[in-house]
């Protein structure tokens, strides 16, 4: 039986390389389609790879008609929500602009099975928690703007029969592959569970703790960190959900537990053996203090639960930063 082609978009960055492997593990051949922008020539280790921008429609056209994927993961975009209020336009050139580019290129090529990187952040302020899909979307950032705006295209591609997809909201994505093959690696980097682990392996000269004086268990903020190999495992489950014919639905992934920034300090200092030098300064503006997914709807729909903890988080995070020197 030849194996199914699944384009992968921005297939070189974190998430995407995961999930090639994840898909490489289940048999599918994953094509990597990609800029390289963000993404890292050294990532693309499960199948082929084709170089283009999601707003380039007759390279996307090309690569269709040459590969003939069955479905699309969608991974490609600008994340950091601060750099969405310095440079709106630039998010909605390539999280609006080019996913829809993307998409008129699937539909023209009759591929109808979609499964796009979206985010908490649509939801905005909690107003309830932990957050589940029927909590309002209300973004308060041009960066979870443009994520929502592509979420309510893709339910008028739905509406018209143009597209079924799955809407896969993130919560907190971190860790890295057991065996050190990938991991994260931003330029620069801003996340919290790299910038921590660069402390401790003496690359930065501390970590900042903003605010404690929160209303949670220890006073510092709590998030929802979820393996990303976790979040490969639900993409895969996404697609063969698709291909078998399942209905567009919105799923968030999270663990539904949180941990706060203290604990996540105490976890790596654990793990690394080593003494984290910390820097506590006030509250970032619109920080809230606890952000944790509702993930009942994942386990009923794709019969998806996360096997990692925070501690297969660290481990596998500090195995791979601790080797690699991005």
């Amino acid at each position: 039986m030849t194996e199914k082609t699944i384009l992968v978009v921005g297939g070189a960055g974190y998430i995407g390389s995961h999930t090639c492997l994840a898909l490489a593990n289940k048999g599918y051949l994953p094509l990597v389609y990609d800029n390289f922008s963000g993404g890292h020539e050294e990532f693309v280790k499960w199948g082929p790879a084709e170089q283009g921008d999601i707003r380039d429609r007759v390279r996307l056209r090309e690569v269709l008609a040459k590969h003939k994927p069955v479905a699309a993961l969608h991974f490609a975009g600008l994340i950091e929500v601060g750099q969405s209020f310095q440079e709106p336009e630039a998010f909605y050139d390539v999280n609006v602009v080019g996913s829809l580019t993307l998409l008129q290129a699937l539909m023209e090529a009759d591929i109808r099975s979609f499964v796009f990187s979206s985010t908490c952040a649509t939801y905005g302020r909690p107003e309830r928690l932990p957050l589940d899909e029927t909590h309002p979307q209300n973004p308060i950032n041009p960066y979870g703007r443009t994520k929502h705006i592509v979420e309510q295209a893709l339910r008028d591609f739905d509406l018209c029969n143009r597209m079924r997809s799955v809407m896969l909201r993130y919560f907190n994505a971190a860790g890295a592959d057991f065996e050190g093959r990938i991991g994260e690696w931003h330029t620069p980097e801003t996340h919290a569970i790299p910038l921590a682990i660069e402390v401790a392996l003496g690359r930065r000269p501390h970590f900042s703790i903003f605010g404690e004086d929160y209303d949670t268990r220890d006073g510092s903020c709590i998030r929802d960190y979820i393996h990303v190999n976790d979040l490969a495992d639900a993409h895969v489950r996404a697609v063969e959900y698709l291909l078998n014919g399942g209905e567009t639905v919105d799923i968030n992934l999270g663990t539904g537990t949180g941990t706060t920034v203290k604990e996540l300090i105490s976890a790596i200092e654990t793990v690394s053996g080593r003494p984290m030098p910390v820097v506590k300064t006030e509250r970032r503006a619109g920080d809230p203090p606890t952000l944790v997914a509702g993930n009942g709807k994942a386990e009923n729909v794709l019969g998806w639960k996360p096997k990692h903890d925070i501690n297969d988080i660290i481990r596998s995070a500090w195995n791979w930063h601790s080797r690699f020197n991005g």
